[in-house]
């Protein structure tokens, strides 16, 4: 055999597997869309697929919100609540003491002949109502007021032409405030 001969072979043999190849590659590409979906009905499934998906996420997203508020809220809440409970153990506790300071008013207003023992009291008296001011609690002044009953107490009535509407003439039992709150209302005497 020539070497033309041989040549020509060759070569017709790389066309014929040329041509093979390339019905192969037409073969598998007619036999795609049969297994596989085109990357155009791809994209037309992906959101159809994604829809429920971006549903539940944005359900999940939500939730998760929500329980971030609830927390918020409760955390807010509670503080607010220990808040109060402390504010309310320290009104409870200064009325427990009201007692004394009102023996202690009694006791000053009483006459007495031994100096000594007024002197007594009255630094009782004071050193209890430094510490009263210590933790914040403050006396209603009361005497020539208005009366409200938001704040004080009527027990007495008198008609007294020299005295306004509704005056305070005497203050029986003094009354306390705890910053705004009312701890004990003041018993008073109102004119007119």
């Amino acid at each position: 055999m020539s070497k033309k001969k041989q040549t020509e072979a060759e070569e017709v043999k790389e066309e014929k597997t040329e041509e093979a190849s390339e019905e192969t590659i037409e073969e598998e590409e007619k036999a795609a869309p049969e297994t596989e979906a085109k990357p155009e009905e791809k994209e037309a499934e992906k959101p159809e697929e994604a829809k429920p998906k971006t549903d539940e996420l944005a359900a999940m997203n939500d939730k998760y919100l929500r329980l971030c508020a609830e927390y918020d809220n409760f955390r807010k809440r509670t503080q607010k609540e220990k808040d109060a409970i402390y504010a309310d153990v320290r009104a409870n506790t200064l009325i427990s003491f009201l007692p004394v300071y009102d023996n202690l008013v009694r006791a000053l207003n009483q006459p007495t002949e031994d100096e000594a023992y007024k002197k007594g009291v009255e630094m009782i008296m004071t050193q209890f109502r430094a510490t009263m001011e210590k933790l914040g609690v403050t006396e209603m002044d009361c005497l020539g007021k208005k009366f409200d009953p938001a704040f004080h107490n009527a027990v007495m009535h008198v008609d007294d032409e020299e005295k306004g509407e509704n005056e305070i003439v005497e203050v029986f039992q003094q009354g306390f405030m705890l910053g705004d709150k009312v701890v004990r209302f003041a018993m008073v005497k109102v004119a007119n």
